[in-house]
């Protein structure tokens, strides 16, 4: 287990990231704000949590399923991702994909999910031609329906 830092930014309501179950890949973070939105908007919602992502690593922000199951609400550019290098506030671009229900949250209500994973830096060759797969240029929906 690696430790991250994380700094609380001052605000009354921010809470430090936190995993709901032993072995959970997402440690849950909240809002610090009261959010109402309506069909089809969306919202860029504060955390009130700065962490300092381990260099070699990069933090993604997901959905909450349960959230979205209920509610329709997702994140815009999911996942949200976190470069070892920024220190600012994690903030979670919310939208409400619910046709007809507005979605309302209250501040320390839970919104977002933070992963952090090893990452790797590439570097890009240009080359004449890839190598040969079996699956070629197959794309979107070539390997059946379900």
């Amino acid at each position: 287990m690696r430790t991250v830092d994380v700094h609380l930014v001052l605000d009354p309501g921010a809470t430090a990231p936190r995993y709901a179950m032993p072995g959970d890949a997402g440690a849950d973070l909240a809002t610090t704000v009261d959010v109402h939105l309506e069909p089809g908007r969306r919202a860029l919602v504060p955390t009130g949590v700065r962490v300092a992502v381990p260099e070699g690593c990069v933090g993604l922000i997901n959905p909450r399923s349960g959230l979205a199951a209920r509610t329709g609400l997702s994140i815009v550019n999911a996942p949200g991702t976190i470069d070892s290098g920024y220190r600012g506030e994690l903030k979670v671009l919310l939208v409400n994909t619910d046709p007809d229900r507005p979605v309302d949250l209250a501040a320390g209500d839970r919104i977002a999910q933070l992963v952090i994973l090893p990452m790797m830096t590439a570097r890009f060759i240009p080359v004449e031609e890839l190598p040969e797969t079996t699956r070629g240029e197959s794309g979107y929906g070539s390997t059946g329906v379900s």
